[in-house]
Order: structure tokens, then C-alpha cells, then sequence
């Protein structure tokens, strides 16, 4: 979201002034000046009669009304827009403007969006055929109902309804098959175009002729309806008008007897639980969303990231031996909060020597973001030698990606050749640090470290030593080779390994990163999940008391550590904690220090120690015991089901489009000189069907950011544009 200060310029620089206040403030409410430029506003019905007259023959249009600006509907509405570049948009929040065209509205309409076919429309006196969307304002509905208007109106059938399969069998909707006779053909056409009109949206309507279908079928036969449910019959009716094809859609109602009146009821309920469930995909509360709404007006100092396009990409990488890149996409709202933590860590950054900072919008570089493996937003990927990119995989705080670039820019594993090297190395206190010590004959396991090491840069810094002296390193460490010493700020281990693959020497390097007793956190529970063991989890408000904290030690030891997972959390440092105990017990939380025997890979059974003994190890133990043969009652038992997502995420790639225009930067020059290749040939961006999408040339793209604003052309990238200006701060609004 933009800051009001870039609104202001944004009016200038767009010729916006003079316009009415919500046109001009219009840029803070959306993503790019895109959805500017595409989505008109409509004060009056003169001004909707202007745009419907000015499209026909042209261009359909697609108008909402909106109770007000801001809203979900606002922003459903928005959002299709910058995916459906064919349409023309438009939206009014005036009731007078809805009543024009749809009387019987209360004073306080909800949401309504229409598809306006003024491609069709020939007569400049009469309005555009609309056709009004009966489900919820979502951008689900939207694209499905968009879908739907893309639809041939009739379409002809000529094999058997069974193996006929359409797009609205695929949204949920049934096929109305008219069946067309030689003799009667234009009149059945006709008939089918009426009822396509009718149930636009609601139903596929096909014209199928006799000779097309079963010799069973009885020839008096004049309809068919196939409905979506797989596996479902084709059912032949005999209707005696075109309301009764249209009551059958709307209200499962007919006049064929042997069809039964609970089999339709059936239908119309799972028809309306789908709606159900598809309005409630929409509705969620996004807080990733809303954060970003809420903060729309804070400056992100963006000035330490450099932005990197498809020809700066390669050589920025080649002037720094560590550069981290964020991959992103500028309409996306977890990519906004993600370059939130992103400014700060170059915050944090800024004046260390040998590292730099980028982004790439892969809205306007998708070749780039490709060619670089990037198949999900957002992305960081670490580039040290050769080109090479580490992806990090951790979670999106300041800290851990601070952590990440850090480690990262250190080549792993470290070779070390001297004593002192290592003794020097095994010191560092910051992280943890992995030695492997090899002799010359180990040559297998030795390139399996070498690999694990690559593997797990970023995240572990790892050494190797592997010169003729390191049998006396071996004795000094007690390390029999070939061998890992894992060197801990407080304590060093020795693991020797015994399979030289690389996969396995990561496991086991990750498995001794674990700790004896660890305190889980969101971060981390993850690590300790994935080992499927039960977890002795402490629930404590707080940190745990010398003694508590002693036999719980007494716990972990390695031999107990094969069986479960001794842990503790702290629901101060942790507060997701009490949502878990609330799951395990309802609103009567049991006292704290409460300690649970979770086993969640095998039966889903939670017990509780009870609260009248201490922990201690002896009695802990013995609990353990008796739980494990069948004395204990669970204090509930958590449900089989998977663990998904609550809700599925958008698909925004199956919404665009076939054919986009490319996002490419125009200035005035550029544009003279896309005119100019359109008289001499095909332009650039807008290549014809069947012909290769050509890459945005150095001229009309690298040159123009460093050119000042333009005043005319093409608005696409403008908000990239208006703060690439070396000398404006960078602020949010460049997102």
C-alpha cells in the first residue's frame, strides 16, 4: 500500500489532479497504478451509459457495486482486474447508479457484480445485455463467474452427452442439452439461444442433434440434462417449454415423472454446501493481509536493497562474493511483510563489507525468477560462488534471516590445516561448528562430508581436516576416524559415522544438533515433530526451578532419548502453548507446572502426570511405566485427522489468461518507437497467437529506470518507476 506522500506525487506524475478525490487516492487503496488505470469509476448512470457506449463492438465490461472502498469486495474486485486483462472494469458505491439498472434494491445493497456484453451490443441506444452474479462478491466467485462468461453462449455437441465434458461440469454446474432436429434446427437454435441467455451462469447450454444420441432414447424426448456429479446418468426429459428448462435449473423442478423428487433435493443441498464452502474460503480472516493494510503507511527504508532486473541480475552477483536476494512478488501480501524484515536486516547490514542486499519483483521479471529455480514467493536465496544459490528454508523473522546471510557467506565446509586452525575454529562461540577428521585412505566418506557440508550451509558451519597429522588430532579428541566433532559454545561431541552417503551424513549431523532437553518453540517444534517419538512435554509459566529442571535432565538421557523426547515449554516466551492445553483440556486449564506424555504419531493419546506427586525421576519413570501398560486413562485423545492447511491456497497462475501483455516500463521514446515498429510489424509485447513471447529489450526497460519520470505511455510499472528515482527515499509504496 502507498503512503500518502507517494499518493500526492502519484497524482502529479499520472495527471490525476484534477479528478475526483477517490479516483485520485485510488493508487494508496491498490497495488500499482495498473488497477488505476484499468478499474474507472463511475459517480453517475450518464457516466455508465458513456462506458457501455464507448465499449460496444469492442470490449465487455465488468461493473460492481461496493458499499464502500476498502473492502473485501473492493479488494476481490481489484485483484480481478490485474488478472483479466480482456475486460474493461468498473465500480461505483453510488446506490442510485445500482438502482439504474436493478430496481428494488434497499437503502443498503449489498455487493452486486455484473458482466456488461457490450462486445455483442450494436445499438448505441440501448443499453449493454447484463448479466448479474448470484453468488457473494469473493475473488473466488469472481474468476468463476468470469469463467463462465468466456463461454461460448451455445455450443454444438456432436457426440454422445455421456462423453461431452465442458467447463461448467468442472465448476459444479449442469449441461442443458436441446435437442435439434434437421426440420426444426433454426427454431432450436433460437430456442437454445433463449435459454443460454436465461441461465447464463448458472448452466451450459447445448444444441445436440438426434442423430447424436442413443436409439433408446425415446424420440419424443426433447431435453437433456447431464449434472456434474460424477458418474451421474444423462436424463432425458420431455419439457413442453422453455420455462420448465429454466424452473428445472433454478429449482430442480420438472415434469418428468420417473425422475425423483428426493434425487433433485439431493443435488440442490450438495450444490449449496459447495457454495457454502467456497463463500468460506473467502471470508477468512487474513491476517497477513490486514497487517499489510494497517501498515500501508509506514516508510520501509529500502534505500540499503538494491532492485535487480533480467539484465543488472548477473552482473551485481559478479561484484560482491555474497549477495542475498529476495525473490518477490509485488501484489502479494505475505511478500509485503516478508521485505518489511527484509529492510530491517539490511538495517542491521548496512557498512559489513563484501555483502549486498537485493530484491527481484517477479511480477515484472518472471524469466528471471524462473532461470533462478524460484517457483513460490517469497523466496531468499543466498548467491556466494559460482553463481550458486542457497535457498533458505527457515522462518521469516529479522533474526533467523540475519543468521542465515551470516553463515552463508562462510564457503562450507572450511578447510583447515594446521593444529592451531583448529583449535582456533573449535573456539568460535557464536554457532555451532561441525569438524570432520578424515585420513587420506577415506576418501568416500570425506566427499560425502564435503557434500553435506554444501547442504547444510547456512545453517551449520562445518570444517574439515584431513592432513597426514590428523591421527594425532584423533587421539587428542578421543574422535576414532573417520569422525565428526560437533563443538557446542558449551560442551563438545564426538559421533563416528559408519555410512559415507551424503543424505545420511546431513541426518546425523542434524540429529546431533538436536538438544538433550530443549524448549520448544514454534520455530523449532517442527525438528522434534518429525522424529515421531513421544514427547514428555513441560508446561511451565515461566522458567523451570533448579530441581525441575535437574530430574528432567536426569530424563534425557541418551539410552531414554531413543524411546521419547524430554522438553519443556515456556508459555511466557510461547503463548501458543495455552491454545494446545485449551485443545487437550477446554477452557479448565489444569495448574502449572503441568507435565504431558503426548503421543501423537501412534494412537493420538494424551496423559498427565498427576498433579498430587513431584517430578522426579523416579516417579516420572514409574508413570511412564504404568501408561505404557495400559494402567493410565488418557486425559483425551487427539483426532486421526491429517494436518493441512485450514484452507487451500489461490491457483493465481490457472486464473491468468492465455495471452498477457508484457510488463514492460515505457517511456514516451519507447512508445514512439512501439508505434513504429506496429507499422512496420507485429509489436513487441503483443506478439500473435502461435508466435514466441520476445524478452523486454535493454532499451525499453534498463535505460528507463534510470531515466527520470516519464509523462505519457504505458502506466504498467509505474509504481516501480515513480520511487526509482535516486534521490527519493525509498518507502513501501515501491511495492
Amino acid at each position: 500500500m502507498w503512503p500518502s506522500g507517494a499518493c500526492r506525487e502519484a497524482d502529479v506524475a499520472l495527471g490525476l489532479k484534477k479528478l475526483p478525490w477517490f479516483t485520485r487516492r485510488s493508487p494508496c487503496l491498490l497495488p500499482s497504478a495498473l488497477l488505476f488505470n484499468e478499474v474507472k469509476y463511475v459517480a453517475t448512470v450518464a457516466d455508465l451509459q458513456n462506458l457501455e457506449d464507448s465499449l460496444k463492438g469492442h470490449r465487455d465490461l465488468v461493473f460492481a457495486y461496493v458499499q464502500a472502498v476498502g473492502t473485501a469486495e473492493h479488494r476481490a474486485l481489484m485483484e480481478a482486474a490485474f488478472v483479466y486483462d480482456s475486460l474493461k472494469f468498473a465500480l461505483t458505491t453510488e446506490v442510485t447508479v445500482l438502482r439504474s439498472i436493478r430496481s428494488g434494491e434497499p437503502d443498503v445493497p449489498s455487493s452486486k457484480l455484473f458482466f456488461c456484453h457490450c462486445k455483442l451490443a450494436t445499438d448505441l441506444d440501448r443499453p449493454c445485455r447484463r448479466t448479474l452474479m448470484g453468488q457473494p462478491l469473493t475473488t473466488l466467485n469472481i474468476h468463476r463467474f468470469l469463467k463462465l462468461m468466456a463461454e461460448p453462449l451455445v455450443a454444438e455437441a456432436t457426440e454422445d452427452p455421456e462423453k461431452v465434458s465442458t467447463t461448467h461440469l468442472h465448476l459444479g454446474l449442469p449441461l442443458i442439452f436441446i435437442l435439434a432436429h434437421e426440420e426444426t434446427l433454426e427454431a432450436d437454435k433460437g430456442t437454445a439461444e433463449f435459454v443460454a441467455w436465461q441461465l447464463l451462469g448458472k448452466a451450459g447450454v447445448l444444441l445436440l442433434s438426434r442423430s447424436s444420441i442413443s436409439l433408446d432414447v425415446l424420440p419424443r424426448c426433447n431435453v437433456a440434462l447431464k449434472t456434474p456429479e460424477e458418474g451421474a446418468p444423462v436424463k432425458y426429459l420431455v419439457l413442453k417449454d422453455v420455462d420448465e428448462i429454466i424452473a428445472l435449473v433454478e429449482n430442480g423442478k420438472q415434469s418428468e415423472p420417473t425422475q425423483e423428487r428426493e434425487e433433485e433435493e439431493e443435488e440442490e443441498e450438495e450444490e449449496e454446501e459447495e457454495d457454502g464452502e467456497n463463500y468460506e474460503q473467502e471470508i477468512q480472516d487474513d491476517e497477513v493481509v490486514e497487517s499489510v493494510i494497517r501498515d500501508r503507511k509506514r516508510e520501509l527504508p529500502l534505500e540499503h536493497i538494491q532492485t535487480l532486473t533480467e539484465d543488472s541480475f548477473a552482473p551485481a552477483l559478479a561484484k560482491t562474493n555474497s549477495t542475498a536476494v529476495l525473490f518477490y512478488a509485488s501484489w502479494e501480501a505475505v511478500s509485503l511483510v516478508v521485505m518489511q524484515s527484509y529492510a530491517e536486516v539490511a538495517a542491521r547490514l548496512q557498512g559489513t563489507p563484501e555483502i549486498m542486499l537485493a530484491k527481484v519483483n517477479c511480477w515484472d521479471w518472471p524469466d528471471l525468477c524462473a532461470q533462478q529455480n524460484v517457483t513460490q514467493f517469497p523466496t531468499i536465496k543466498m548467491y556466494v560462488e559460482a553463481g550458486r544459490g542457497l535457498a533458505y528454508s527457515g522462518l521469516w523473522g529479522v533474526e533467523e534471516m540475519l543468521r542465515f546471510i551470516e553463515l552463508s557467506r562462510t564457503s562450507c565446509p572450511v578447510k583447515l590445516t594446521t593444529a592451531e586452525e583448529v583449535e582456533d575454529y573449535l573456539r568460535i562461540k557464536t554457532s555451532v561448528s561441525v569438524l570432520g577428521l578424515f585420513d587420506s585412505s577415506m576418501s568416500e566418506a570425506r566427499e560425502a562430508f564435503v557434500g553435506a557440508g554444501r547442504v547444510l550451509s547456512g545453517y551449520v558451519t562445518t570444517g574439515i581436516y584431513d592432513e597426514e597429522d590428523v591421527d594425532i588430532l584423533s587421539h587428542k579428541y578421543k574422535a576414532p576416524l573417520p569422525a565428526l566433532l560437533l563443538a557446542r559454545p558449551e560442551a563438545r561431541t564426538v559421533i563416528q559415522l559408519s555410512k559415507f552417503s551424503v543424505q545420511d551424513v546431513v541426518e546425523v549431523i542434524r540429529h546431533a544438533l538436536l538438544e538433550t532437553f530443549p524448549e520448544i518453540t514454534v520455530g523449532n517444534l517442527p525438528e522434534y515433530f518429525q522424529l515421531e517419538k513421544p514427547l514428555l512435554l513441560l508446561f511451565s509459566d515461566g522458567a523451570l526451578g533448579e530441581s525441575q529442571e535437574g530430574e528432567m535432565r536426569r530424563l534425557a538421557t541418551e539410552e531414554r532419548r531413543e524411546e521419547f523426547v524430554p522438553c519443556w515449554i515456556n508459555l511466557k516466551n510461547t503463548p501458543a502453548g495455552r491454545g494446545i492445553l485449551k485443545a487437550y483440556f477446554g477452557s479448565s486449564l489444569p495448574p502449572l507446572p503441568l507435565l504431558l506424555w503426548i503421543n501423537l504419531h501412534s494412537g493420538g493419546q494424551v496423559f498427565a502426570f498427576p498433579p498430587d506427586q513431584s517430578v522426579s525421576e523416579a516417579n516420572v519413570l514409574a508413570w511412564i511405566e504404568k501408561l505404557k501398560s495400559g494402567q493410565e486413562v488418557p486425559s483425551t485423545v487427539l483426532s486421526g485427522d491429517e494436518w493441512k492447511p485450514r484452507l487451500p491456497a489461490y491457483d493465481f497462475l490457472s486464473m491468468m489468461e492465455p495471452s498477457l501483455p508484457e510488463f514492460t516500463i515505457y517511456s514516451r521514446g519507447s512508445v514512439g518507437s512501439y508505434q513504429k515498429e506496429e507499422e512496420e510489424g507485429p509489436p513487441r509485447g503483443k506478439a500473435s497467437p502461435g508466435t514466441a513471447r520476445e524478452d523486454p529489450t535493454e532499451d525499453s526497460v534498463v535505460s528507463e529506470l534510470e531515466k527520470d519520470q516519464p509523462t505519457g505511455g504505458d502506466l504498467r510499472g509505474t509504481a516501480p518507476r515513480l520511487s526509482a528515482r535516486e534521490k527519493q527515499a525509498k518507502r513501501h509504496a515501491e511495492l
